[in-house]
Parts: structure tokens; C-alpha cells; sequence
């Protein structure tokens, strides 16, 4: 082999060693750093105001029946079980001064709910719609690279809407509409007092005053806040029943424990 012919063997030899490095590389970095910002863990954050059925529906996801609960004000925590996936379910309260710790657990959640009470946002729709601010702006706040858990906006309690002979489907879909229409008519009041320059009231101590973001969508121009339009992606929405059935003919006549919504959207998100 004549030197020509060898510096072409080392050149060719070095460009497939060097090839090859960068293909291990590249396997490796989407098995573990690339995919590490993709990588969720499995848990369910139950998130929204007091008195909203955060505890009642944990309570009942364990156990299959609703039980008697009260007001938390410390994190439960409980393995569930939805079609054979084992999901951690985390209830976060919902008390002002607490309930940001669902940061916390930012890190290990594939989903959020955020629990509302159909039955009385009509009247306290602001205060909700306060707490649910600082969930997206805490969402669009997240570095790119942090895949964004999914968001669920559940209609709790529709049993407790006055909807007179109403089968359980018209109630789910009047108590989400009814939802649906007062968080975003009460966050597009929040987006326009800041793009006004009024600063709109904040989450901490009574009187502080916040400019949160993550309320910008992506429709038209002027448009008002649309959840199908918000910048952080698609937000679902699911009715559900506070009254948890007592025996198998009751069940069968309520359409289970109320949670039925709940646990398909869980299936498909998880």
C-alpha cells in the first residue's frame, strides 16, 4: 500500500468513526437529554376554589362511591386507577394563601383539572376566574423546552343546576356552557384592564396588584378571549356530578358515580 493509497484508508476510516460517533450521539441524546424534557410522570392535579368538590371527586376516583369531606387545607394525595393506568391524583387546595403549591408539582403532572362549581360561578365567577389566571399564566410561563400538561376545566356538581327534567347529558352540557361562558367572560375583564393599564387584582396579600400574563390568543385581532384560541394550546372541558350512586340499581339509573366524563377524558389524556 502506497502512501496515497493509506492516507485514503486513515481518511475514509476517520470520516465512518466519525460518522458513527455522531449517530451514538444522537441516539443518545433523544433517549435521555433530549427526552427529558419531554418525559412527564403520570399525575393528575385537581386544582380550582374552595368548596368546588376537589376532595369529593379524589375521594370518589379512589374509592367509586362520593364520601362525606370538608374543606382541605393540606395536599392529599392518592394512587387511582383508570383502564388498568395507575395515575397518581393530587388534590391541591384551593385556599388563596396555598394554593399556588401546585407548582410544587408541576414537574410530575401529564394533566391538570381545574374544578369549578357550576352550580354558583354565576356568582362568584370572578373569584374563579382569578385562580384560573394564575394556573395559565403559571402554564405560559413554563421554559419551551417543558412540555405543557394537559388542561381540563371540569363543570363539577350539574346535578345541583335547577334544569327540571333534563337528562344527565342536557345538565353536563348546560352546567359547561354556563362555565365556559363566565371564565371567559370574566378573563377577557382581566386582559382588558391590563392592556388598559389597570393593573387587575392579585393572588397574595388583599390589595396587591399583579400583571400576569398568559391570557394572549391567538384568534383574531381585537377579538375577545376564546379558551379555543388561548395561546397554551387546547383546553377540554367535562360536566360532573356531585352525587355519588349508593347501590348498583342506583348506579344504573344515574349513570355511575357521577365521574363518568371525568374518567374517559382521563383514559385519553394519560
Amino acid at each position: 500500500m502506497d502512501s496515497s493509497q493509506l492516507l485514503e484508508y486513515l481518511v475514509s476510516s476517520r470520516g465512518i468513526i466519525i460518522f458513527i460517533l455522531i449517530i451514538t450521539l444522537y441516539v443518545h441524546f433523544f433517549r435521555s437529554g433530549g427526552s427529558k424534557s419531554k418525559s412527564k410522570g403520570n399525575a393528575l392535579l385537581l386544582v380550582g376554589p374552595p368548596d368546588a368538590g376537589k376532595t369529593a371527586i379524589l375521594s370518589a376516583l379512589v374509592s367509586g362511591s362520593a364520601l362525606p369531606t370538608h374543606t382541605s387545607l393540606q395536599t392529599n394525595s392518592s394512587t387511582i386507577e383508570v383502564s388498568n393506568k395507575k395515575i397518581r391524583a393530587i388534590d391541591i387546595p384551593g385556599h388563596p394563601r396555598i394554593r399556588d403549591q401546585f407548582r410544587e408539582h408541576l414537574n410530575d403532572a401529564k394533566a391538570i383539572a381545574f374544578v369549578v362549581d357550576a352550580s354558583t360561578v354565576s356568582r362568584n365567577g370572578a373569584v374563579v376566574a382569578e385562580h384560573l389566571h394564575n394556573i395559565l399564566n403559571t402554564l405560559t410561563s413554563l421554559p419551551p423546552s417543558q412540555t405543557l400538561p394537559s388542561l381540563l376545566i371540569l363543570a363539577h356538581k350539574c346535578d345541583l343546576l335547577n334544569t327540571g327534567s333534563q337528562a344527565n347529558a342536557a345538565a353536563d352540557s348546560l352546567a359547561i356552557n354556563r362555565v365556559k361562558s363566565v371564565l371567559e367572560r370574566e378573563l377577557e375583564k382581566r386582559r382588558a384592564s391590563q392592556s388598559g393599564g389597570v393593573g387587575v387584582e392579585g393572588l397574595g396579600a388583599e390589595g396587591e396588584k399583579s400583571e400576569m400574563g398568559g391570557l394572549h390568543c391567538n384568534g383574531p385581532a381585537g377579538g375577545a378571549f376564546k379558551f379555543s384560541d388561548w395561546e397554551g394550546g387546547e383546553v377540554s372541558f367535562v360536566g360532573t356530578s356531585a352525587k355519588g350512586a349508593k347501590s348498583n340499581e342506583d348506579s344504573e339509573k344515574a349513570g355511575g358515580d357521577g365521574l363518568t366524563s371525568l374518567r374517559e377524558w382521563l383514559d385519553d389524556s394519560m
